[in-house]
């Protein structure tokens, strides 16, 4: 089946917008035509999500040509490499089914510059990719795994230093390895979209504020140097039988692990986590998945329900059949299967998911961002909460987070944090809010609160009560609801407390506003400021949230003004 003429690249544009690109072709030569696209862009817009959409819009525009000239560069390298793939994949067993292309798109945003087509319409439970897991790169299957010594030390590693080991030695042999061809579609391009590889001085100005903030990168790094110094380093030198380790650095374990990150899956519990060709080339696009990898029918392990597992804690589903387990022969028997999840017209790109991820995750994880992503929250932490009320004496904070964690109230616990969630529509944890409650009770409110918590045995299992803290107003505020609502506790002192915090939490990222960080987005290439490009999508999706926060604590202490006036 071939494919149909092309179509020539549109822009998908709001439709406000759509009479402004024609007319950038007509403007004078006195002016660029970017400057005053941008600023005719910008008036029209009626509020900032629209002034968002425009700019996001226009760069689009913008880039349309420079992703074209990338493409032409790239192509002839790329095609040449992807048609050895193919040839490779013939060897190996591998079947991709003809309704499928692999189709190289030069330089993209996500930086990865192959895609999978749909030639023909595929529908809902077509198996259309089997892949050996003889053929999956694996701690078990790869060259290394031939040394003994050095075999049972990946078996010894954790999974993820072991598999980089792995992943490193074989790309050390060049056209040796038995991978070579699937080895050449891993760029050094793609790895350096990942924080982990980025320079500190990088880090500290493209993240600060964000999710994904300097702390936390520096942290793995910190983590990934011990592993190399105790772990890695000692691996190599043994498979390389030499007295140094001058062919690797510590930077080519970060590409290692980069790799992984973003194109790893797990295989079963035998192979672990390991590279999966051809399954990894299918780009994602969040909460839109369709294709799936499994294992085959006749595996006697459970399906893998997590596909693209690249976390410290990713870990396969337990088999459930209570059976046990088949020799370590038999598991090589078995193939991994890409099955379709639903339909997709031809000509269409056919998109795998790697889970419901923000832009925080999706930029640590594999080096990109999708504006708008449904799946981005912001965090405010306890500290913060606690730095809001600086104006109550240090006692009287105590006091008040005892109380709420005696109603086990919580929040959201790492290893050294404790935080809450505003969600991608702008609404906070209803833990914080009852924290925030009440920490803004007057003295004799929180002592009767106190006492009916004591009387009651000292701590409540159950959420807290209407009539527990609203002891005198329970009845006129009720609305029939017995449980503690958001209605009852968003009073005026509150919202006034979550607009501070908005504020506050978004101070932590610089001087420059979220007007400006859009204007800096209209300015940038996604294809030659990647790093720019990906962490101004995140900047700007995080403090959307807490302008829509902002929104929430507005449009809630209205409506508490109102109920008030009701009630008299």
């Amino acid at each position: 089946m071939k494919w149909g003429a092309k179509k020539k690249t549109k822009v998908v544009c709001h439709t406000t917008l759509i009479f402004y690109v024609p007319r950038c072709e007509k403007l004078q030569d006195s002016e660029p035509k970017e400057n005053v696209l941008q600023k005719e862009l910008v008036f029209k817009a009626m509020d900032i999500n629209c002034v968002v959409e425009a700019i996001e819009c226009f760069h689009q525009f913008k880039n349309v040509k420079e992703n074209q000239n990338n493409s032409r560069q790239s192509s002839g390298s790329n095609s040449r490499r992807v048609r050895a793939f193919k040839r490779w994949m013939k060897q190996e067993g591998i079947e991709c089914s003809d309704a499928l292309d692999l189709r190289n798109d030069g330089a993209t945003a996500g930086g990865v510059g192959i895609s999978v087509r749909a030639v023909g319409d595929l529908k809902e439970g077509d198996v259309v990719a089997r892949i050996p897991k003889l053929a999956c790169l694996t701690i078990r299957t790869a060259a290394a795994a031939a040394e003994p010594e050095a075999a049972e030390a990946l078996e010894n590693e954790e999974e993820l230093v072991g598999l980089a080991v792995a992943l490193m030695y074989e790309r050390s042999l060049g056209e040796r390895s038995r991978w070579a061809p699937y080895l050449e579609l891993l760029s050094e391009e793609e790895a350096a979209a990942l924080p982990l590889v980025w320079s500190a001085q990088e880090v500290e100005r493209l993240l600060q504020g964000t999710e994904l903030e300097a702390a936390t990168v520096k942290a793995e790094r910190s983590d990934m140097r011990k592993q190399w110094k105790e772990s890695v380093e000692p691996l190599l030198l043994m498979l390389l039988n030499s007295n140094s380790s001058n062919s690797f650095q510590f930077q080519d374990y970060l590409v290692a692990r980069t790799f992984i990150s973003s194109r790893s899956f797990r295989i079963d519990d035998y192979h672990g986590i390991g590279m999966v060709p051809l399954a990894d080339l299918f780009n994602h696009k969040t909460a839109a998945e369709d294709v799936h990898l499994m294992t085959s029918p006749q595996s006697s392990q459970s399906d893998s329900d997590t596909p693209q597992q690249t976390t410290e804690s990713a870990s396969a589903p337990s088999d459930a059949s209570g059976e046990e387990e088949e020799d370590d022969e038999d598991e090589d028997d078995d193939d991994l299967e890409m099955t379709m999840v639903k339909d997709v017209k031809l000509g269409a790109e056919v998109f795998n998911t790697y889970g419901p991820l923000g832009n925080a995750a999706l930029l640590h994880r594999y080096g990109f961002t999708e504006p708008d992503n449904p799946y981005d929250i912001v965090n405010i932490d306890l500290e913060l909460i606690l730095r809001w009320g600086s104006s109550f004496s240090g006692q009287h904070r105590r006091a008040r987070v005892s109380l709420w964690r005696r109603f086990h109230y919580s929040g959201c616990v790492t290893h050294d944090s404790e935080y809450f969630e505003i969600s991608f529509h702008g609404q906070p944890q209803f833990d914080m809010l009852v924290l925030l409650y009440i920490m803004l009770l007057a003295d004799e409110e929180y002592y009767k609160l106190d006492l009916a918590i004591a009387t009651a045995g000292g701590s409540s299992d159950e959420p807290m009560h209407v009539d527990i803290i609203f002891p005198d107003k329970s009845q006129q505020l009720r609305h029939n609801a017995e449980m503690l609502t958001e209605e009852l506790l968003l009073t005026k002192s509150l919202c006034n407390a979550l607009s501070s915090l908005a504020d506050m939490r978004d101070s932590l990222y610089g001087a420059n506003s979220l007007e400006d960080d859009i204007r800096a987005l209209g300015r940038c290439s996604c294809i030659s400021e990647k790093k720019l490009y990906h962490s101004l999508v995140l900047r700007i999706s995080e403090r959307k949230i807490l302008r829509k926060l902002q929104i929430y604590a507005a449009n809630a202490k209205e409506a508490s003004w109102t109920n008030k006036l009701k009630r008299k």
